[in-house]
């Protein structure tokens, strides 16, 4: 085999598990989109707002997501690695680390992401099962009792084998969807020539013409509009998974020629379904018009393939929403969270059960209180055009700030985008009492999270250094009067650089003992992905025999402290090696340097935050656990 041969074989295989993981939320959109697009307009629908709702749909997939997110975003990386928290370390490295608004901005779009990803698998999934009514023989049956029972039983499935990791199906996604990509053109192809009119939505002229001539009606069918681009997120957050050109070239080649051959289809049935109706006097009524494009033999498979598609979107979706918490947690927006290593071979498989219960919480909520796709499909738009204009924001500062482009050009060309994707937010925001209030009460919910926990941890340190002694002050002291020495290494973690870590002090009054190596070690996350095993560590001797160290890891590196200081060689020698850690037990003050409400959730977040040791993979028999008190 050649070398351009394997190479052509490489990047097809990445392109194949691109279509299940990058696209499948975007590609179940067909199943609800145009419906609820359609479904805005009004009663009174004529041939003209068909093609005026399919035309701002293909635009939409035009602008928003071929221009900006795959032609424009996907270049914007951060080592390889794309998302909202990318961007935001990128932009935080831009500004070296000085403009509050980056961290504000990764905080909000981290948040609404969470809400998307609680409300696309209940979408979705129960979307897909509901097209078992429209097959024959079947139909009937299909109460709102029973579908609504089938959509929980996959949804609790799906939530119950996350543990078990999805390596060993994962091979599977791809396939399956790229089967569902071929339905979605072939479907379109098929009902095209029912009416061939419907190409004129390529003309922009009719989206144009429809937002003009409807008034409030066009903004809340744009709302709906902005449907057919949700899951575009993905395209950049999973680029550190198959890289930019394997992503690109599944949308050009495959995946968007497919959704646009299936609006098509969908819009040209439209069109024959109210030709019908006006020659027999009888009024339009909006379908389902994805399921009743297959032939009626077809259906049930359609439903059985398009149910497949909607679980593998969602698997996609929790998947990111483990990665999020990953990088959140690293780049010091959430407390500590226990993740697991699902698969020895595939480092970005990992499984986070306290998310993983979340979410399923989230997603049965939603399913049990609004009971339908359609009444669902409110809630859904706000979060993703809440994320597209954080996402823009960033994008700016890192092309503006970090690659140092012209500012006024810059903002020329990010203009059309932002504005764009205000439009899409403010259409989005007027359905707020639709049902749009989740995914606002979740991002809410999420930022004040991630503030109390930032300010908590910023005053705890504050505090914690109020009430230790300088370590450039013990150090020459415990030289000159050293207390008695025992054989091995001590590490005593510690996040203070300047001040004693309080476990030190600990040992040093209660066993009154000083190991024969000290090494005080920070363990730090730096802006970007991944940091080179060789590169990690940093040290300097200090006066006594102590000596300061600090592993710098990615965000999206595997933290283990034990091998990467054994390889340094700080871990040999007689005696052993015992890791030293302090456990801050929190307190309200006299004077608290935190509201009350705020400093009790930081108190729940700190007392039910993950074991620090299991985070940095040391071994729990080579741990000792001083504690100590801080008053907040």
């Amino acid at each position: 085999m050649t070398a351009t041969t394997a190479k052509n074989t490489t990047l097809a295989a990445l392109t194949l598990g691109a279509l299940g993981v990058v696209y499948g939320d975007i590609g179940t959109s067909p199943l609800y989109a145009f419906r609820e697009a359609l479904a805005q307009s009004g009663s009174s629908i004529g041939a003209n707002d068909i093609i005026g709702v399919l035309s701002l749909a293909l635009w939409a997939l035009i602008i928003v997501v071929t221009l900006k997110y795959v032609l424009f975003l996907t270049r914007a990386d951060n080592h390889g690695e794309g998302g909202v928290l990318s961007l935001m370390a990128l932009a935080h490295r831009a500004t070296d680390g000085r403009w509050p608004i980056v961290l504000i901005l990764g905080a909000i779009g981290a948040a609404l992401f969470f809400g998307d990803a609680i409300i696309t698998p209940a979408l979705s999934v129960l979307s897909a099962v509901e097209g078992l009514k429209t097959v024959p023989g079947i139909g009937p049956m299909m109460s709102l009792p029973v579908i609504l029972g089938l959509a929980l039983a996959i949804l609790v499935a799906l939530f119950a084998i996350q543990s078990r990791g999805t390596a060993r199906v994962a091979g599977l996604f791809g396939p399956v969807c790229a089967l569902w990509f071929v339905s979605l053109a072939a479907l379109g192809l098929y009902h095209i020539a029912d009416a061939p009119q419907i190409l004129l939505a390529f003309n922009p002229l009719y989206a144009a013409e429809y937002l003009a001539s409807h008034g409030t009606t066009g903004l809340f069918v744009l709302g709906a509009v902005f449907l057919t681009v949700t899951g575009a997120e993905a395209l950049i957050a999973d680029m550190g998974h198959f890289g930019r050109k394997p992503i690109q070239l599944g949308w050009l080649a495959f995946v968007w020629p497919s959704l646009s051959l299936n609006y098509l289809g969908q819009g040209a049935l439209a069109l024959k379904t109210l030709a019908a109706a006006e020659a027999s006097g009888q009024p339009f009524v909006n379908a389902d018009w994805f399921f009743i494009m297959s032939p009626d033999a077809l259906r049930a498979p359609l439903v059985i393939l398009a149910t497949l598609a909607t679980i593998i979107a969602s698997q996609a979706v929790i998947t990111g929403a483990y990665s999020l918490a990953q990088q959140g947690i690293a780049l010091g927006l959430f407390p500590r969270m226990t993740i697991r290593q699902t698969s020895a071979d595939q480092r970005g498989q990992i499984y986070m059960p306290v998310i993983n219960w979340l979410l399923l919480a989230g997603v049965l909520l939603l399913v049990f209180g609004f009971q339908s796709s359609s009444r669902m499909a409110a809630a859904y738009g706000i979060a993703v055009t809440g994320t597209m204009v954080v996402t823009t924001m960033l994008a700016f500062i890192v092309a503006w700030r970090g690659w140092k482009w012209e500012p006024v050009w810059t903002a020329l060309l990010f203009l059309p985008f932002f504005a764009i994707d205000l439009i899409f937010f403010g259409a989005n925001i007027l359905r707020v009492i639709e049902g749009g209030w989740v995914p606002l009460l979740i991002g809410v919910a999420i930022i004040a999270l991630i503030a109390t926990w930032r300010r908590g941890r910023a005053v705890a340190q504050r505090r914690s250094g109020e009430q230790g002694i300088v370590m450039a002050d013990l150090a020459p002291s415990l030289a000159k009067r050293p207390p008695q020495t025992v054989e091995g290494t001590a590490i005593y973690l510690t996040q203070d650089k300047v001040h004693a870590p309080s476990a030190l002090l600990h040992n040093l009054k209660h066993n009154k003992v000083l190991h024969a190596r000290n090494i005080l070690l920070t363990v730090t996350t730096a802006p970007d992905p991944h940091v080179p095993p060789a590169d990690r560590l940093e040290q300097r001797p200090l006066v006594g025999g102590f000596v300061a160290a600090r592993l710098t890891y990615g965000y999206m590196d595997r933290i283990d402290v034990p091998s990467d200081l054994g390889a340094a060689g700080l871990l040999t020698g007689t005696g052993g090696a015992s890791f030293f850690v302090g456990r801050n037990a929190i307190r309200a003050a006299t004077r608290p340097g935190m509201p009350l409400i705020p400093l009790l959730i930081f108190r729940f977040l700190h007392r039910n935050a993950a074991d620090p040791t299991a985070f940095f993979g040391i071994p729990t028999n080579r741990v000792v656990e001083l504690g100590s008190q801080i008053e907040l």
